[in-house]
Parts: structure tokens; sequence; C-alpha cells
């Protein structure tokens, strides 16, 4: 499966920015070893930023991958659980805040189950950075969606992310959701939040297009007021 994705972003005005914009370019993949284990590529890309004071900031991000393996696959009752686990290479331009620190795991269970045409997924994870320069961060998810036809499946969806220890980086209150570890030094037990709502459309049997409307719910929000996704999912 490869999956090209465009995230526009607008910025909190109370962030350090003075508010702005961002845009991300990137490419995920994934790869089926087996029926059960996968390779993943799940963070890439070209990173703009646009701030409120005047000043653009733009470079790659570092590259994230690694496996999962469906551990429990039971088709009949529509349920699957799958564990897994990405490596972030820290190989990313420091000018959009990459490259911090030496890398960090992100380790995560996803289970889906359905209900005929309605579906819910979740995901729990925990991002550990080899050093102290990055945030140790919680991250959880849900999703629900329902299959109205093949050219239109609504889903609404909620994001979190808890940051367990700060890092020593940058003097923020917040962390970078899923786009950035800030290693932000006075964001220690801060949580994070996004709701939104989208939808996914089979356009043919093997491309999948999909969009999505997050908003920032819980302050600080930080890097993400709200934003825009849109992908394609093309799969082989």
């Amino acid at each position: 499966e490869i999956r090209p994705i465009f995230v526009y972003h607008n910025i909190d005005d109370d962030f350090v920015t003075q508010g702005g914009d961002a845009q991300l370019y990137a490419l995920q993949l994934r790869y089926a070893i087996t029926d059960r284990l996968a390779f993943i590529a799940t963070q890439d890309g070209y990173f703009m930023i646009d701030t409120g004071l005047g000043v653009e900031w733009e470079g790659w991000m570092d590259v994230a991958a690694g496996f999962k393996y469906a551990l429990i696959d039971d088709a009949a009752n529509q349920f699957i659980l799958t564990p897994g686990f990405t490596f972030s290479l820290p190989i990313g331009d420091e000018e959009v805040f990459q490259s911090q620190g030496d890398g960090e795991f992100d380790l995560f269970v996803s289970a889906a189950k359905g209900f005929d045409d309605f579906h819910l997924t979740g995901n729990v994870g925990v991002r550990l950075p080899i050093d102290s320069v990055q945030s140790t961060v919680l991250h959880y998810s849900l999703m629900a969606d329902y299959y109205v036809s093949q050219y239109f499946i609504p889903f609404v969806a909620a994001n979190g992310w808890t940051v367990l220890s700060e890092g020593n980086g940058l003097p923020l209150d917040s962390e970078g959701y899923d786009v950035i570890n800030f290693g932000s030094s006075g964001a220690d037990g801060v949580t994070q939040m996004t709701v939104g709502a989208g939808f996914r459309s089979r356009l043919l049997d093997n491309v999948d297009f999909g969009f999505a409307y997050e908003l920032a719910v819980v302050s600080p929000e930080g890097l993400t007021d709200d934003r825009f996704t849109f992908d394609l999912c093309i799969r082989f």
C-alpha cells in the first residue's frame, strides 16, 4: 500500500509562532510480508511552516519505520488486534525541529471491531525517545465509521496525546501532536486532543480517497489549532 498525504495546519495564535500555518507533504508505505506480519513506514515527507512573525521554515522530516503483527485476526467476528512498533531515525532538518536527540521508538497496539457496516478502530501507544532531549508521550485514538456506500464512508474520530515525561529541548508548554516531538521542557503532564470527522471513498477496487478535518479541543492548542488532511490509499 502506498499512501500519499497532504496536511494543512492552522497554528494557534497563542503558540510561540503567534499563529501562522504549516503544510506537510508525506508518503506512507505498508508491505505485507506474510498474512500477519507487515512492514510499515509511517513518517517522512517535507514540512513547511509560515509563522505569524513573518518567518518561514521548511525542510525534510525524520523517517519512521517498523513492523506490525496481526496477533488476533478473527474475520468471522470482524475483530483484529495488531501490536507493532516503529523507530524514528533523526535524519531530518533541524530547521523544522527534526534530528532532535538520537531517535525514538513508538510502541503501539491497534484494534478494530466490526458490527456489519459499523466499525470501531482504536489505538494506544507510547513514544519512547532514546535520550532525554525529546519528550515521552502517550498517544491514544478512537474512530467510528459507517459504510453507507462504496463512495461514502463517513467517520468521526478523537486523538489524544499526554506527556508522561518532558524533554529538555525547547522551553515550550505543549508538544507537537503526531508531527513534532519538541522535547518541550514545560509540558510535563500536559494533554492535547483533537476531535474530527471526514469520509473515505473507494474510487477503484484498489484506490481510496480520504478527507478529514480535526479541531484542537484541549488547551494549550499549540502547534495545531485545526487541520485538514487529504490522502490516497493505493493497494497492490
